[in-house]
Formats: C-alpha cells, sequence, structure tokens
C-alpha cells in the first residue's frame, strides 16, 4: 500500500522574455527521487489522460509542447524512491504501464486504475512549469 506523501507543491509561471521562448507546459522534479508523472487534460472532444513520464532527481520534462490550449491540466505523481505521491481529487483513468486513455468515466469497468490527480490552473496562460519539491519535514524546527 503506498504511503501518502505530504509533499510541498509549488506551481510557477514561467514568463518567455523573448520571440524565440517554446511555450509548453513543464515539470520539474526538484526532489532527491526519481518520480513518474501522468497528466489529464480535455482536448477538443474529450478528457484524456496519458503517462508515465519518468523524471530522474533534479531533471525536468516537457508534458505538452508548444502553447497551452486548455486553461486546466491535471497532475499525478508517484514518488519511486520514497513510495508516497502527489495526488488530488480530480478523479481520471490510470494504469500502470505507459498509456493513453480517452474518457474519465467507469475507470475501473474499463479495466483502469481510479487515480486522483491534482489540479493545476494555468490563467489561460500559453506557458506553465509546474515544480514537484521534497515533503515538508515536520519537528525539524526552523523556516
Amino acid at each position: 500500500m503506498k504511503a501518502a506523501l505530504t509533499g510541498l507543491l509549488t506551481v510557477l509561471l514561467f514568463s518567455a522574455s523573448s520571440d524565440d521562448a517554446r511555450a509548453d507546459l513543464r515539470l520539474c522534479n526538484k526532489t532527491d527521487s526519481q518520480v513518474g508523472v501522468a497528466i489529464g487534460y480535455k482536448d477538443k472532444t474529450d478528457w484524456v489522460t496519458e503517462g508515465w513520464w519518468n523524471l530522474a532527481s533534479n531533471s525536468c520534462e516537457t508534458l505538452v509542447p508548444g502553447s497551452l490550449v486548455s486553461r486546466y491540466y491535471y497532475i499525478y505523481a508517484v514518488d519511486y524512491d520514497q513510495f508516497g505521491e502527489w495526488g488530488g481529487r480530480a478523479f481520471m483513468c490510470t494504469r500502470e504501464k505507459e498509456f493513453t486513455i480517452r474518457g474519465i468515466e467507469d475507470c475501473v469497468a474499463r479495466g483502469f486504475e481510479r487515480t486522483g490527480f491534482f489540479e493545476i490552473d494555468t490563467g489561460e496562460q500559453s506557458s506553465w512549469t509546474v515544480q514537484l519539491t521534497e515533503p515538508v519535514q515536520q519537528g525539524t524546527g526552523g523556516r
């Protein structure tokens, strides 16, 4: 059974300063662990979930290349080394192996897992970066 990780999640707007800058949805793993990431979003006709991107410690990956067309994206991440996760209350379909799944209804009946994703509100920006950071250590004092 997975232990829930109480991770500090920081969402940052990455603003482009030149015409050459790429517009993407990127996720940066700022932890000391390898992390697996799945994404959910609404395309022109349906909800879609995709996974897995495997990010090494302190690395970044583009999840959605090009200018963002949706305001809301949904992320679920698993810490492979600490056996924790970053999730939320937006339930979508996933599976253990690489996947692209259309639709978020009846996940279990269709042979998938029902997984809670957290919401990213890009504010309709064309570029956005999400950073997963180490969990906040309790009882260590200081700030």
